[in-house]
């Protein structure tokens, strides 16, 4: 399938499972980080795009990739592999961003940022009570950015909470 086309395919699905929202359940968009699966509120995605050229922003962290232009507003673009401490993968065209809203709990206000993934999977709609809390490994292994984790046939989904993991504060 062509690039193009397996974006307006996920954009697609992303449009329906906000229609579908329902207080039981919660649909999360999924996508990859090496052979790691992860996922995000359906809500918070605003779009996927594959990668273009951002312009870089001196004297900030490794993982900041630099900003684009995205809807008339210039966006931060996060590389998650390098804000987890993964190795760095060279970007193509193939390389995915997806588009969030971010709540900022401090300020009580939201951006829009992107994150760099190696690949979109799917969407699941996960009940609440099938998602587990994540384990606790003390103070040495920061867990706070993870909601939960859910089995979902082979592979463990780890759900991000993208307001910590993306916070003013945690970014800094």
């Amino acid at each position: 399938m062509e690039i193009s086309t397996e974006l307006q395919h996920l954009n697609a699905l992303v449009e329906g499972g906000r229609a579908q929202k329902n207080l039981q359940t919660q649909q999360y968009l999924a996508f990859n980080l090496g052979d790691e699966d992860y996922g995000v509120d359906i809500l918070r995605v605003q779009e996927i795009k594959s990668w273009v050229n951002v312009a870089l922003i001196p004297n900030t962290p490794i993982y900041l990739c630099g900003v684009l232009s995205f809807r008339g507003m210039v966006i931060p673009v996060v590389d998650l592999r390098l804000r987890f401490g993964m190795a760095k993968k060279d970007y193509s065209p193939l390389t995915i961003v997806i588009v969030l809203t971010v709540t900022d709990a401090q300020r009580q206000t939201e951006k829009i940022i992107g994150i760099v993934v190696d690949a979109v999977s799917d969407t699941y709609t996960i009940a609440a009570e099938n998602i587990k809390p994540s384990p606790d490994f003390g103070k040495q292994l920061n867990t706070s950015y993870l909601t939960g984790l859910v089995a979902i046939a082979d592979k463990m989904l780890m759900i991000l909470d993208i307001d910590a993991l993306l916070s003013a504060k945690a970014l800094a």
